[in-house]
């Protein structure tokens, strides 16, 4: 799998996800500013992988202002958080980062460095035990049998750095035989599924299809799927969900024809400030990104869009939540994250 950030000579380097799967190239990052553009025009994405990459972004505000100070540090972290404001990731690690300056300004550009890497060593260790729990269950419901299941968006490499989340259970899987297909959801408007997820499942060897948003109740209904897995952005006490547009449809389906709808996501994305998925600012991107494709205009001129990037699942709908501390099964409470989060 081709790495999609490579940190060499002081220059943080990102594949440029909106060219792929047709074409692999790299972004170079020399400066904060660079890193924010990066973030917002989705060159890079996917939850913890923009975390990762604000934390190289500040390591290069130090690189480029070696008389920094806190208050610096600060506005810096406060001009990052606004590049996209759903994933929890990005904030919690730039504010990371402050507390690292904080307990020794000194120090600080030797800590973040170090920091940032055993961070991306330490996601890989918690996605693998991740994709572990997550088979023990399935393993529960269904035997030894291979599986079939579905996914939505992206959730591989490409969206962490190391290995994936709820892609990576189905990597985890297919190392051990155990896929007989996967149905990864296009993803409109930005096709995150059809383009960067299908690209993953080549690279792996692993059976799969590409399939609209619209299908989902044709194939469950089918019974095609044995279980879903989907990523999350950011996940609140109560369980509510916030991930990319069309997981909400996609669960509400799912528990109408009983299939298991699972959220796999490492505790960095969970909010546990925020009490209901209510609370979730929910990014709404440009219109054009609906009004285009592959920069050609697919809609009639004077025709506008409306483009939210993420909408919520709720709790009610999630038969389980896996993260590297455990496994929250319905019935979802507040009571029951917080057990697994505060383990």
């Amino acid at each position: 799998m081709i790495q999609p950030l490579i940190w060499e000579n002081d220059t943080l380097k990102l594949i440029d996800q909106r060219k792929l799967p047709l074409e692999e190239t790299y972004v170079e990052v020399t400066n904060l500013e660079e890193c924010f553009d990066s973030i917002r025009v989705m060159v890079v994405r996917g939850a913890p992988l923009i975390g990762f990459t604000a934390l190289w972004g500040m390591v290069l505000d130090i690189i480029n202002n070696p008389t920094y100070s806190i208050e610096q540090i600060q506005k810096s972290a406060e001009y990052l958080k606004e590049a996209r404001p759903t994933a929890v990731n990005l904030a919690y690690e730039v504010d990371r980062a402050v507390a690292i300056a904080k307990e020794d300004l000194g120090s600080y550009e030797k800590n973040l460095r170090k920091f940032a890497q055993e961070q991306m060593d330490l996601l890989h260790e918690n996605n693998l035990t991740m994709a572990k729990i997550a088979q023990a269950d399935l393993e529960k419901r269904f035997g030894d049998k291979k599986l079939r299941l579905m996914t939505l968006c992206n959730t591989g490499a490409l969206a962490c750095g190391p290995m994936g989340t709820a892609l990576g259970v189905i990597s985890h899987l297919a190392s051990q035989d155990k896929i007989e297909m996967v149905y990864a959801s296009e993803t409109r408007p930005y096709l995150q599924g059809g383009r960067l997820t299908a690209y993953e499942l080549i690279k792996e060897n692993i059976p799969h299809k590409i399939t609209v948003e619209g299908a989902f109740s044709y194939i469950l209904e089918n019974k095609l799927v044995d279980a879903i897995f989907i990523g999350a952005d950011r996940i609140v006490s109560n369980g509510d969900t916030a991930n990319k547009i069309g997981s909400s449809s996609l669960a509400i389906v799912a528990k109408y024809y009983g299939v298991p709808f699972y959220v796999v996501a490492p505790t960095s994305s969970f909010d546990m400030a925020s009490k209901t998925g209510d609370e979730i600012e929910i990014e709404l991107r440009p219109e054009d990104e609906i009004l285009n494709a592959l920069s050609a205009r697919i809609a009639p001129h004077g025709s506008g869009a409306l483009n939210p990037s993420f909408d919520v699942t709720r709790a009610k709908n999630i038969a389980g939540i896996v993260c590297e501390k455990g496994l929250i099964a319905d019935p979802i409470t507040t009571e029951s994250l917080t057990k697994i989060v505060e383990s």
